[in-house]
């Protein structure tokens, strides 16, 4: 059924206005965050592959006993 409301060249638009930017709590948070380092030393997760893959690339051979 057609939408006798409108007329026939007509659309329906939704309008959207623009809101103010929000404003952060504390503005020099953002900055320590993105200068903040990282811990400099591998985590268990990356020595354990690390360990994974030296296993399968060392050839293991049976004893000549």
């Amino acid at each position: 059924m057609a939408n006798k409301a409108l007329a026939t060249r007509q659309k329906m638009r939704l309008r959207v206005e623009p809101t103010p930017p929000i404003k952060p709590r504390n503005p020099f948070a953002g900055f320590a965050k993105a200068r903040a380092a990282g811990s400099h030393e591998k985590t268990t997760a990356s020595e354990r592959l690390a360990a994974k893959r030296a296993l399968k690339k060392a050839k293991l051979e049976p004893d000549e006993d």
